[in-house]
C-alpha cells in the first residue's frame, strides 16, 4: 500500500524582497487548501535558523513526507533546505523549491495582484509535482587523490604549490619550455613598483624543487576523459632535443648558423635555432626550435656535455587525477592589419607588451624605450588606452589591467628619463585596488598628461607620428606629433582555450573567456565537478588577483582531495536497457560524454545498448529529451513530474499563460 502524501508548504517573505510585491499571507492561506497539504505557513526568512527549526519541527509533528519552500532561487538555498529535510529524517529529494523572488516578485513589482496570482500558480504546480517525487540516493565516487594543473603561469604555480604543500601529488603541465608564463616577461608590478622577479622567481623555484610536484614543460594536453575523482589525462611531451645534462654553457648558440625573431621579446631581438628562452629560465636548459633547425649538427659537435640529441622524439604519457585546475592564461590583443592606430609591428607604434620587454633591464634594449625605425630614444611618447577593449566593434569588455600597466610604464620611463614628454589618451582611468590612486596622482605630479579623448587615427608624418583625437569636452579635433606611440592593448582568451574547453566541456562566457559555475555562489568552479579555474583564463586580472584566485581554486580542490570518496547529487539520467534499441542518439548528444555503449547478448546476438556513467552525468536531461523509445529517465525530472506541472498550470485560463521550459534555477 502506497504511503499517504503529506505536504508542508512554507512561504518566505525574504524581508521585503518578496513581501513587498507578493501577499505572502494570502499565498500561504491558498496553499493550505491544496490537496495533500497538511500545513502551510509563512516565514520572514525561511533560510534563517528560526525558519529551519520550524520546518524540522513540523516534519515530526505533522508527519510530513514532502516539503515545498517558496522563496528564492534553488541555486541559492536549495541545498540549505535539503539539509534541513535530511536532518529531520526526510529524504532530501522529497523537497521542492519554488522561486517566487527572481521569477515572480522581482519581475512583477508594478503588479502586486498579478504577482500574488502567479505565486499561487507556482506553488500549485510544485505541490502537484512533488506528489510524484521519489526518494533518491546521492552518488558516492572514489577520489584519486592527485591533481592536475594546466598552465605554468603564476596562477598555475600558486595552485600547484598550495595543493602540494597540503600533502597531495600535483602534475603541472606547461606547453612552453619554461615556467612563469607571461609574468616572467614583465619588469615590475604596479603594486609598489616591485620587481616581478622578486615575486615570481622564488615561486618558480619552490614549485620546480617540490618533491610532490611533477613538472611537465614543453608539454600539451592531448585528451582528457573521465569525471571528478577519476580523470584520465593524455600528455604529449615535445622533444626539447637537449638532455638534462646541459649546463647552459652557451657554446651551442655560438655554433648555430640559423636565427629568427625571438618570440619572448616580441620580435624585438633575434634568437638562434638552439636557445635559452630567457636568462633565468626554469628549467635552465637550452631548447631547439624544431621548425627553424635544419639538423646540421653544429651544436651537437661542440657541446662538451654531449647533451644534444637531434633524434629525440615526442613522448606520450598518461596520468590519472581526481581534480583539475585550469590556468591557461590569456593573450594580448593584436590590432588587425590596416588598423586606425597605425600598428604594423615595424614602425614606431608599439603594443604594451613590446614596451614592457624594452623596459626590462635584461630585455632587447637593456631597459631603454628605443624607436624601432632608427634605434634612437624618443623625446615624446603617447599612450593610447582601451585598444582592443571597451569597443563594441572589437571587444566590449574592460581588460582591467591596461590603465595600471600604462601608469606603471609611464612612471618607469619618467623616473629613468625625466626629459621625455608623456601623454595618455583615455576614455577614463580605471584603478580598482588600494594605493592605485596614489600612483595615478604621482604620475600627474611628475608631469604626465592625461587627456580624456578618443583617438581617431595615428599617421606617420615627416618621421614623426601624428595623433588625431577628439576630446570629450570640446567639439573639435586635436593633433599632436610624438616620436613613439604605445597601445595599451587588452587581453583576449588564449589561442588554445577552445581546445581545452572542448575536452573538459567548459562553456564560454559572452566575452569568450571560460565561464564559472556561478559568479557569486561558485566563482572558482566550472559546470564540471572537480574542474576549477584560476587566473586570466576566466577574465582579465593582474598578477596579485591571479595568485589570489589560484589559492582559492587550490582550496576547492583540497576539499575534494581530502576525502577517499565524494558525494554527488542523485539528479542523473538512467537508461532502461530493455527499452533501448541501440540507436545511440543519446551517446552522440550527451554534452558531457557521460553515456557509453555496451555490447549485450539478446536472443543469441550481440546488440549495442547505451549506459550512463553515473559519476560523469550532470542530469541535464538532453538524453531523455532525445530518446524516442522512452528508455531514458531523468531522475528528479521525470515525464510524470513535468506533465503534472504543465497540466496544473493550464487548468485555469490557459490562454492567458506562457509556459517556458528552462534550466533548473
Amino acid at each position: 500500500m502506497e504511503e499517504e502524501v503529506r505536504i508542508g508548504v512554507y512561504v518566505c517573505h525574504c524581508g521585503l524582497n518578496i513581501a513587498q510585491t507578493v501577499d505572502c499571507a494570502e499565498v500561504a492561506q491558498y496553499a493550505s487548501t491544496l490537496p495533500h497539504v497538511v500545513v502551510a505557513k509563512e516565514n520572514m526568512y525561511s533560510c534563517a535558523d528560526p525558519g529551519q527549526i520550524q520546518i524540522k519541527e513540523d516534519i515530526k509533528e505533522y508527519n510530513l513526507n514532502r516539503v515545498v519552500v517558496a522563496a528564492c532561487s534553488v541555486k541559492m538555498h536549495g541545498p540549505t533546505f535539503m539539509n534541513v529535510c535530511e536532518e529531520a529524517g526526510l529524504n532530501p529529494y522529497l523537497f521542492e523549491m519554488v522561486n517566487i523572488r527572481e521569477h515572480c516578485s522581482w519581475v512583477h513589482m508594478q503588479d502586486k495582484e498579478g504577482a500574488t496570482r502567479k505565486a499561487k500558480d507556482q506553488i500549485r504546480m510544485a505541490v502537484e509535482r512533488i506528489k510524484y517525487n521519489r526518494p533518491l540516493q546521492d552518488r558516492l565516487v572514489p577520489m584519486n587523490q592527485a591533481a592536475l594543473v594546466i598552465g605554468g603561469g603564476v596562477a598555475g604555480l600558486q595552485s600547484a604549490l598550495d595543493i602540494a604543500e597540503a600533502g597531495y601529488p600535483v602534475y603541472l603541465v606547461e606547453k612552453k619550455p619554461y615556467l612563469g608564463g607571461a609574468a616572467v616577461g614583465l619588469d615590475r608590478l604596479f603594486d609598489n613598483m616591485e620587481r616581478v622577479s622578486c615575486v615570481v622567481n622564488p615561486l618558480i623555484m619552490r614549485v620546480s624543487n617540490h618533491p610532490r610536484i611533477h613538472v611537465y614543460t614543453y608539454t600539451e594536453i592531448e585528451n582528457i576523459t573521465g569525471y571528478v575523482g577519476n580523470f584520465q589525462v593524455s600528455l604529449k611531451i615535445a622533444p626539447r632535443k637537449v638532455k638534462e645534462s646541459c649546463d647552459a654553457c652557451g657554446r651551442c648558440v655560438d655554433a648555430c648558423p640559423l636565427q629568427s625573431k625571438n618570440d619572448f621579446d616580441w620580435g624585438l631581438s633575434e634568437k638562434k635555432a638552439i636557445y635559452l628562452p630567457y636568462p633565468e629560465a626554469v628549467p635552465h636548459l637550452y631548447c631547439i626550435d624544431s621548425e627553424l633547425c635544419d639538423g646540421c649538427g653544429s651544436c651537437a659537435e661542440i657541446c662538451p656535455q654531449d647533451a644534444i640529441d637531434l633524434e629525440m622524439e615526442e613522448k606520450l604519457e598518461s596520468i590519472s587525477v581526481g581534480t583539475i585546475v585550469v590556468a591557461l592564461g590569456a593573450q594580448p590583443y593584436i590590432p588587425p592589419d590596416n588598423n586606425r592606430w597605425g600598428y604594423d609591428g615595424a614602425g614606431d607604434v608599439f603594443i604594451a607588451p613590446e614596451l614592457e620587454r624594452m623596459l626590462h633591464p635584461q630585455g632587447p634594449t637593456q631597459g631603454r624605450p628605443l624607436r624601432r625605425t632608427d634605434g634612437q630614444m624618443p623625446t615624446s611618447i603617447a599612450f593610447i588606452q582601451c585598444v582592443g577593449s571597451r569597443d563594441p566593434q572589437e571587444n566590449p569588455w574592460c581588460s582591467r589591467i591596461c590603465c595600471m600597466n600604462t601608469i606603471k610604464e609611464a612612471l618607469t620611463i619618467k623616473y629613468r628619463y625625466p626629459s621625455i614628454r608623456i601623454s595618455v589618451y583615455h576614455n577614463d582611468i580605471r584603478l580598482y585596488k588600494k594605493n592605485h590612486e596614489d600612483a595615478y596622482r604621482l604620475a600627474r605630479d611628475w608631469g604626465i598628461i592625461f587627456m580624456r579623448s578618443k583617438v581617431e587615427e595615428i599617421t606617420e608624418k615627416d618621421g614623426k607620428l601624428e595623433v588625431r583625437a577628439k576630446p570629450e569636452i570640446i567639439d573639435e579635433e586635436t593633433f599632436q606629433e610624438v616620436d613613439m606611440v604605445v597601445l595599451a592593448t587588452g587581453l583576449i582568451r588564449s589561442a588554445d582555450a577552445q581546445r581545452h574547453q572542448d575536452m573538459l566541456k567548459i562553456p564560454s562566457s559572452a566575452d569568450g573567456f571560460m565561464l564559472e559555475a556561478h559568479p557569486k555562489l561558485k566563482p572558482l568552479e566550472t559546470a564540471i565537478d572537480g574542474v576549477m579555474l584560476a587566473g586570466t583564463c576566466q577574465f582579465p586580472k593582474d598578477v596579485g588577483d591571479s595568485m589570489l584566485q589560484a589559492s582559492g581554486s587550490a582550496a576547492k580542490c583540497l576539499g575534494l582531495l581530502s576525502k577517499n570518496q565524494i558525494k554527488l547529487d542523485a539528479i542523473i539520467s538512467s537508461i532502461d536497457q530493455d527499452k533501448c534499441t541501440g540507436c545511440l542518439v543519446c551517446v552522440k548528444r550527451c554534452p558531457f560524454s557521460a553515456i557509453v555503449t555496451d555490447e549485450v547478448e539478446i536472443d543469441g546476438k550481440k546488440r549495442k545498448r547505451a549506459r550512463v556513467i553515473d559519476a560523469s552525468c550532470k542530469g541535464c536531461g538532453v538524453c531523455a529529451a532525445r530518446c524516442k523509445q522512452g528508455a531514458v529517465e531523468a531522475q528528479g525530472f521525470t515525464d510524470q513530474q513535468i506533465f503534472a506541472q504543465i497540466d496544473t498550470a493550464l487548468e485555469e485560463k490557459p490562454e492567458e499563460k506562457i509556459l517556458a521550459l528552462v534550466c533548473h534555477w
